[in-house]
């Protein structure tokens, strides 16, 4: 078997070592006075710069790289970094049919050739091999001719496609420098025979809640392992697998360990390590806490870690963190919902107010603090605020008066179900009735169903999944996993939830091509075109989106004593 710019073989010792070496001529290279340009720079601050220079476009100097697409038009750098096209593993990406070849030193100083012998019929690796031309392979001077001149080894231009930069010999030793420790061998948790999973399951979840997170991911690693099983037993099938995903992960079995924690969250971080030393997996799966997500959130940050779609509402926002994909931005996104909603309709508010109504507990705020952010961007006036003390009831006197003396053209009531009285009494209003009543579908749980009819025409609720009458013909999905077991016996959210986990985590692997490199699982998974799944009514994917659920309805309960929901909005995006 032969290594290639699509795939990296042999053995695990033999890789391991003839890297170490490999690297480490480089950096003593460069450091010591083989190149100038690094000076009396230490081997992590050339990888630093390096970093800076591949991801964010800055030199060294703190200037931005310069330039040149199409030729001759010059741009900073910063608006074309090599991590938009060749993506932070440096793999590189496939997307509509547009290639960007690696950037990695494994493959970058290796030749290139159009296919790969022994793998001419497996889809995944010849329709990619086949858009990159031959080439020799690449030393440190032809590759600096490349980036500065847009010719590689053979002389042909791929100025077409790539900019060129104007980048020194000091500046462009630690660019290379950098690119030869890109995802420079497999990750932890893959062996010849297994990638290694973990989840996540903290102190006081219930066991309902617990097990519809944990039966998905279940059921996918058993389902792996079987088909490995059937494989390394079956001629025929071995091969159908071998043409349709590869000859590695097709022989490859699953496991998932189960990281249960105890005592209050400052214990966490030290159970994590614990947990991660004696085994580290290839990747987090799922898990699920009652609280924040931020411990295990940064646990994964500082170990490279990815931790896919945990079971949470509260997860840690982030522009810049990058390992810990959500599904959304948690119970706050409903409240970000609810004010680009009564933004739509603000002209119809002839300048009367709006109230918040916040209860003082973790819930209460994170929809506060999304409705106060999202309505801040529209310039509008802010929201007058009403904060109840965590325990503090709100009865339906109080609710009238706070009507009656703020005038609302929409009160926005971020409650439990304990308010539900108080939102029912509403409706028998003749005068001082607000315009519209905003509530969380999810704070309220359940107990929305029960809204009295004379007050649904006033009550809209924010609900951030699709809805229920749409949601049925998922059911089928959701059946095939639990093997005869009852689904009432499982949240519907979370085990839906879990499933989609498991989804997205198979087509990626697929498209992985045997590169088991932690950066470049969620580099393909951000590489996805968007797919259908159960629950939410949109999931979209995007190099570098940590929140792949964007959307949220706004619904009122129809009439009747079996009402359904009625959408007043379509799938809000924030």
């Amino acid at each position: 078997m032969k290594m290639s710019e699509v795939g990296w073989r042999g053995s695990d010792c033999i890789q391991r070592l003839v890297l170490t070496v490999f690297l480490v001529i480089g950096l003593v290279g460069l450091a010591g006075g083989g190149a100038a340009s690094a000076g009396d720079l230490s081997p992590e601050e050339i990888l630093r710069q390096g970093e800076r220079m591949y991801r964010e476009g800055i030199l060294p100097s703190g200037k931005p790289m310069q330039a040149y697409v199409s030729g001759d038009i010059p741009m900073e750098g910063t608006s074309f970094t090599c991590i938009s096209c060749h993506l932070r593993s440096g793999i590189g990406s496939f997307e509509a049919n547009v290639a960007t070849p690696p950037t990695t030193g494994l493959h970058l100083y290796l030749p290139r050739k159009r296919t790969i012998e022994g793998f001419e019929h497996v889809p995944s690796y010849h329709k990619y091999a086949t858009y990159f031309p031959p080439r020799p392979a690449y030393t440190d001077e032809t590759l600096g001719d490349l980036i500065r001149s847009g010719d590689d080894p053979t002389g042909r231009s791929v100025l077409k496609v790539m900019p060129r930069y104007d980048i020194d010999d000091d500046d462009m030793a630690i660019l290379i420098a950098y690119l030869k420790t890109l995802s420079p061998e497999l990750s932890p948790g893959i062996s010849k025979e297994e990638i290694k999973f973990a989840t996540v399951i903290g102190p006081g979840v219930d066991q309902v809640a617990s097990d519809s997170m944990l039966v998905p991911l279940e059921f996918q690693v058993s389902r792996k392992n079987a088909q490995a099983k059937t494989y390394k037993n079956n001629d025929r099938l071995a091969r159908m697998a071998f043409n349709m995903i590869g000859p590695d992960l097709g022989a490859k079995s699953f496991s998932l360990a189960k990281w249960v924690l105890k005592g209050p969250p400052e214990t966490w971080r030290a159970q994590l390590e614990e947990y991660y030393r004696a085994e580290p997996p290839f990747a987090l799966l799922g898990g699920i806490v009652n609280g924040d997500w931020a411990p295990i959130h940064s646990f994964c940050e500082d170990h490279r870690l990815p931790d896919l779609f945990p079971i949470t509402d509260y997860p840690a926002i982030s522009d810049s963190d990058w390992y810990t994909l959500y599904f959304s931005r948690g119970i706050r996104q409903e409240g970000e919902a609810a004010a680009r909603y009564l933004h739509g309709m603000y002209d119809l508010f002839s300048g009367r107010n709006i109230v918040q109504v916040v209860r003082d507990n973790r819930e209460g705020q994170a929809l506060a603090i999304g409705f106060r952010e999202a309505w801040a961007k529209t310039g509008h006036p802010a929201p007058l605020e009403v904060v109840l003390k965590d325990g503090e009831e709100l009865t339906p006197e109080r609710l009238r008066k706070i009507a009656s003396t703020k005038n609302p053209a929409a009160l926005v009531v971020w409650d439990d179900d304990k308010s539900l009285p108080a939102l029912a009494s509403l409706g028998d209003l003749k005068e001082d009735k607000p315009g519209i009543v905003m509530v969380s579908g999810s704070f309220l749980g359940q107990s929305f169903w029960h809204i009295p009819e004379q007050a649904r025409k006033l009550i809209y609720l924010t609900y951030p999944y699709r809805l229920p009458q749409d949601e049925a013909r998922f059911d089928t999905n959701i059946k095939s996993i639990l093997v005869g077991k009852p689904m009432a016996d499982y949240d519907q959210t979370i085990i839906r939830r879990s499933y989609i986990t498991g989804e997205v985590l198979n087509r990626a692997l697929v498209k992985m091509r045997d590169q088991y490199y932690r950066d470049y699982l969620l580099d393909v998974i951000g590489m996805m075109a968007n797919a259908v799944y159960p629950l939410y009514e949109g999931m979209t994917f995007g190099p570098g989106q940590r929140y792949t659920v964007k959307g949220c309805y706004i619904v009122q309960l129809g009439p009747g004593e079996k009402p359904q929901l009625e959408r007043r909005s379509e799938w809000v995006i924030q």
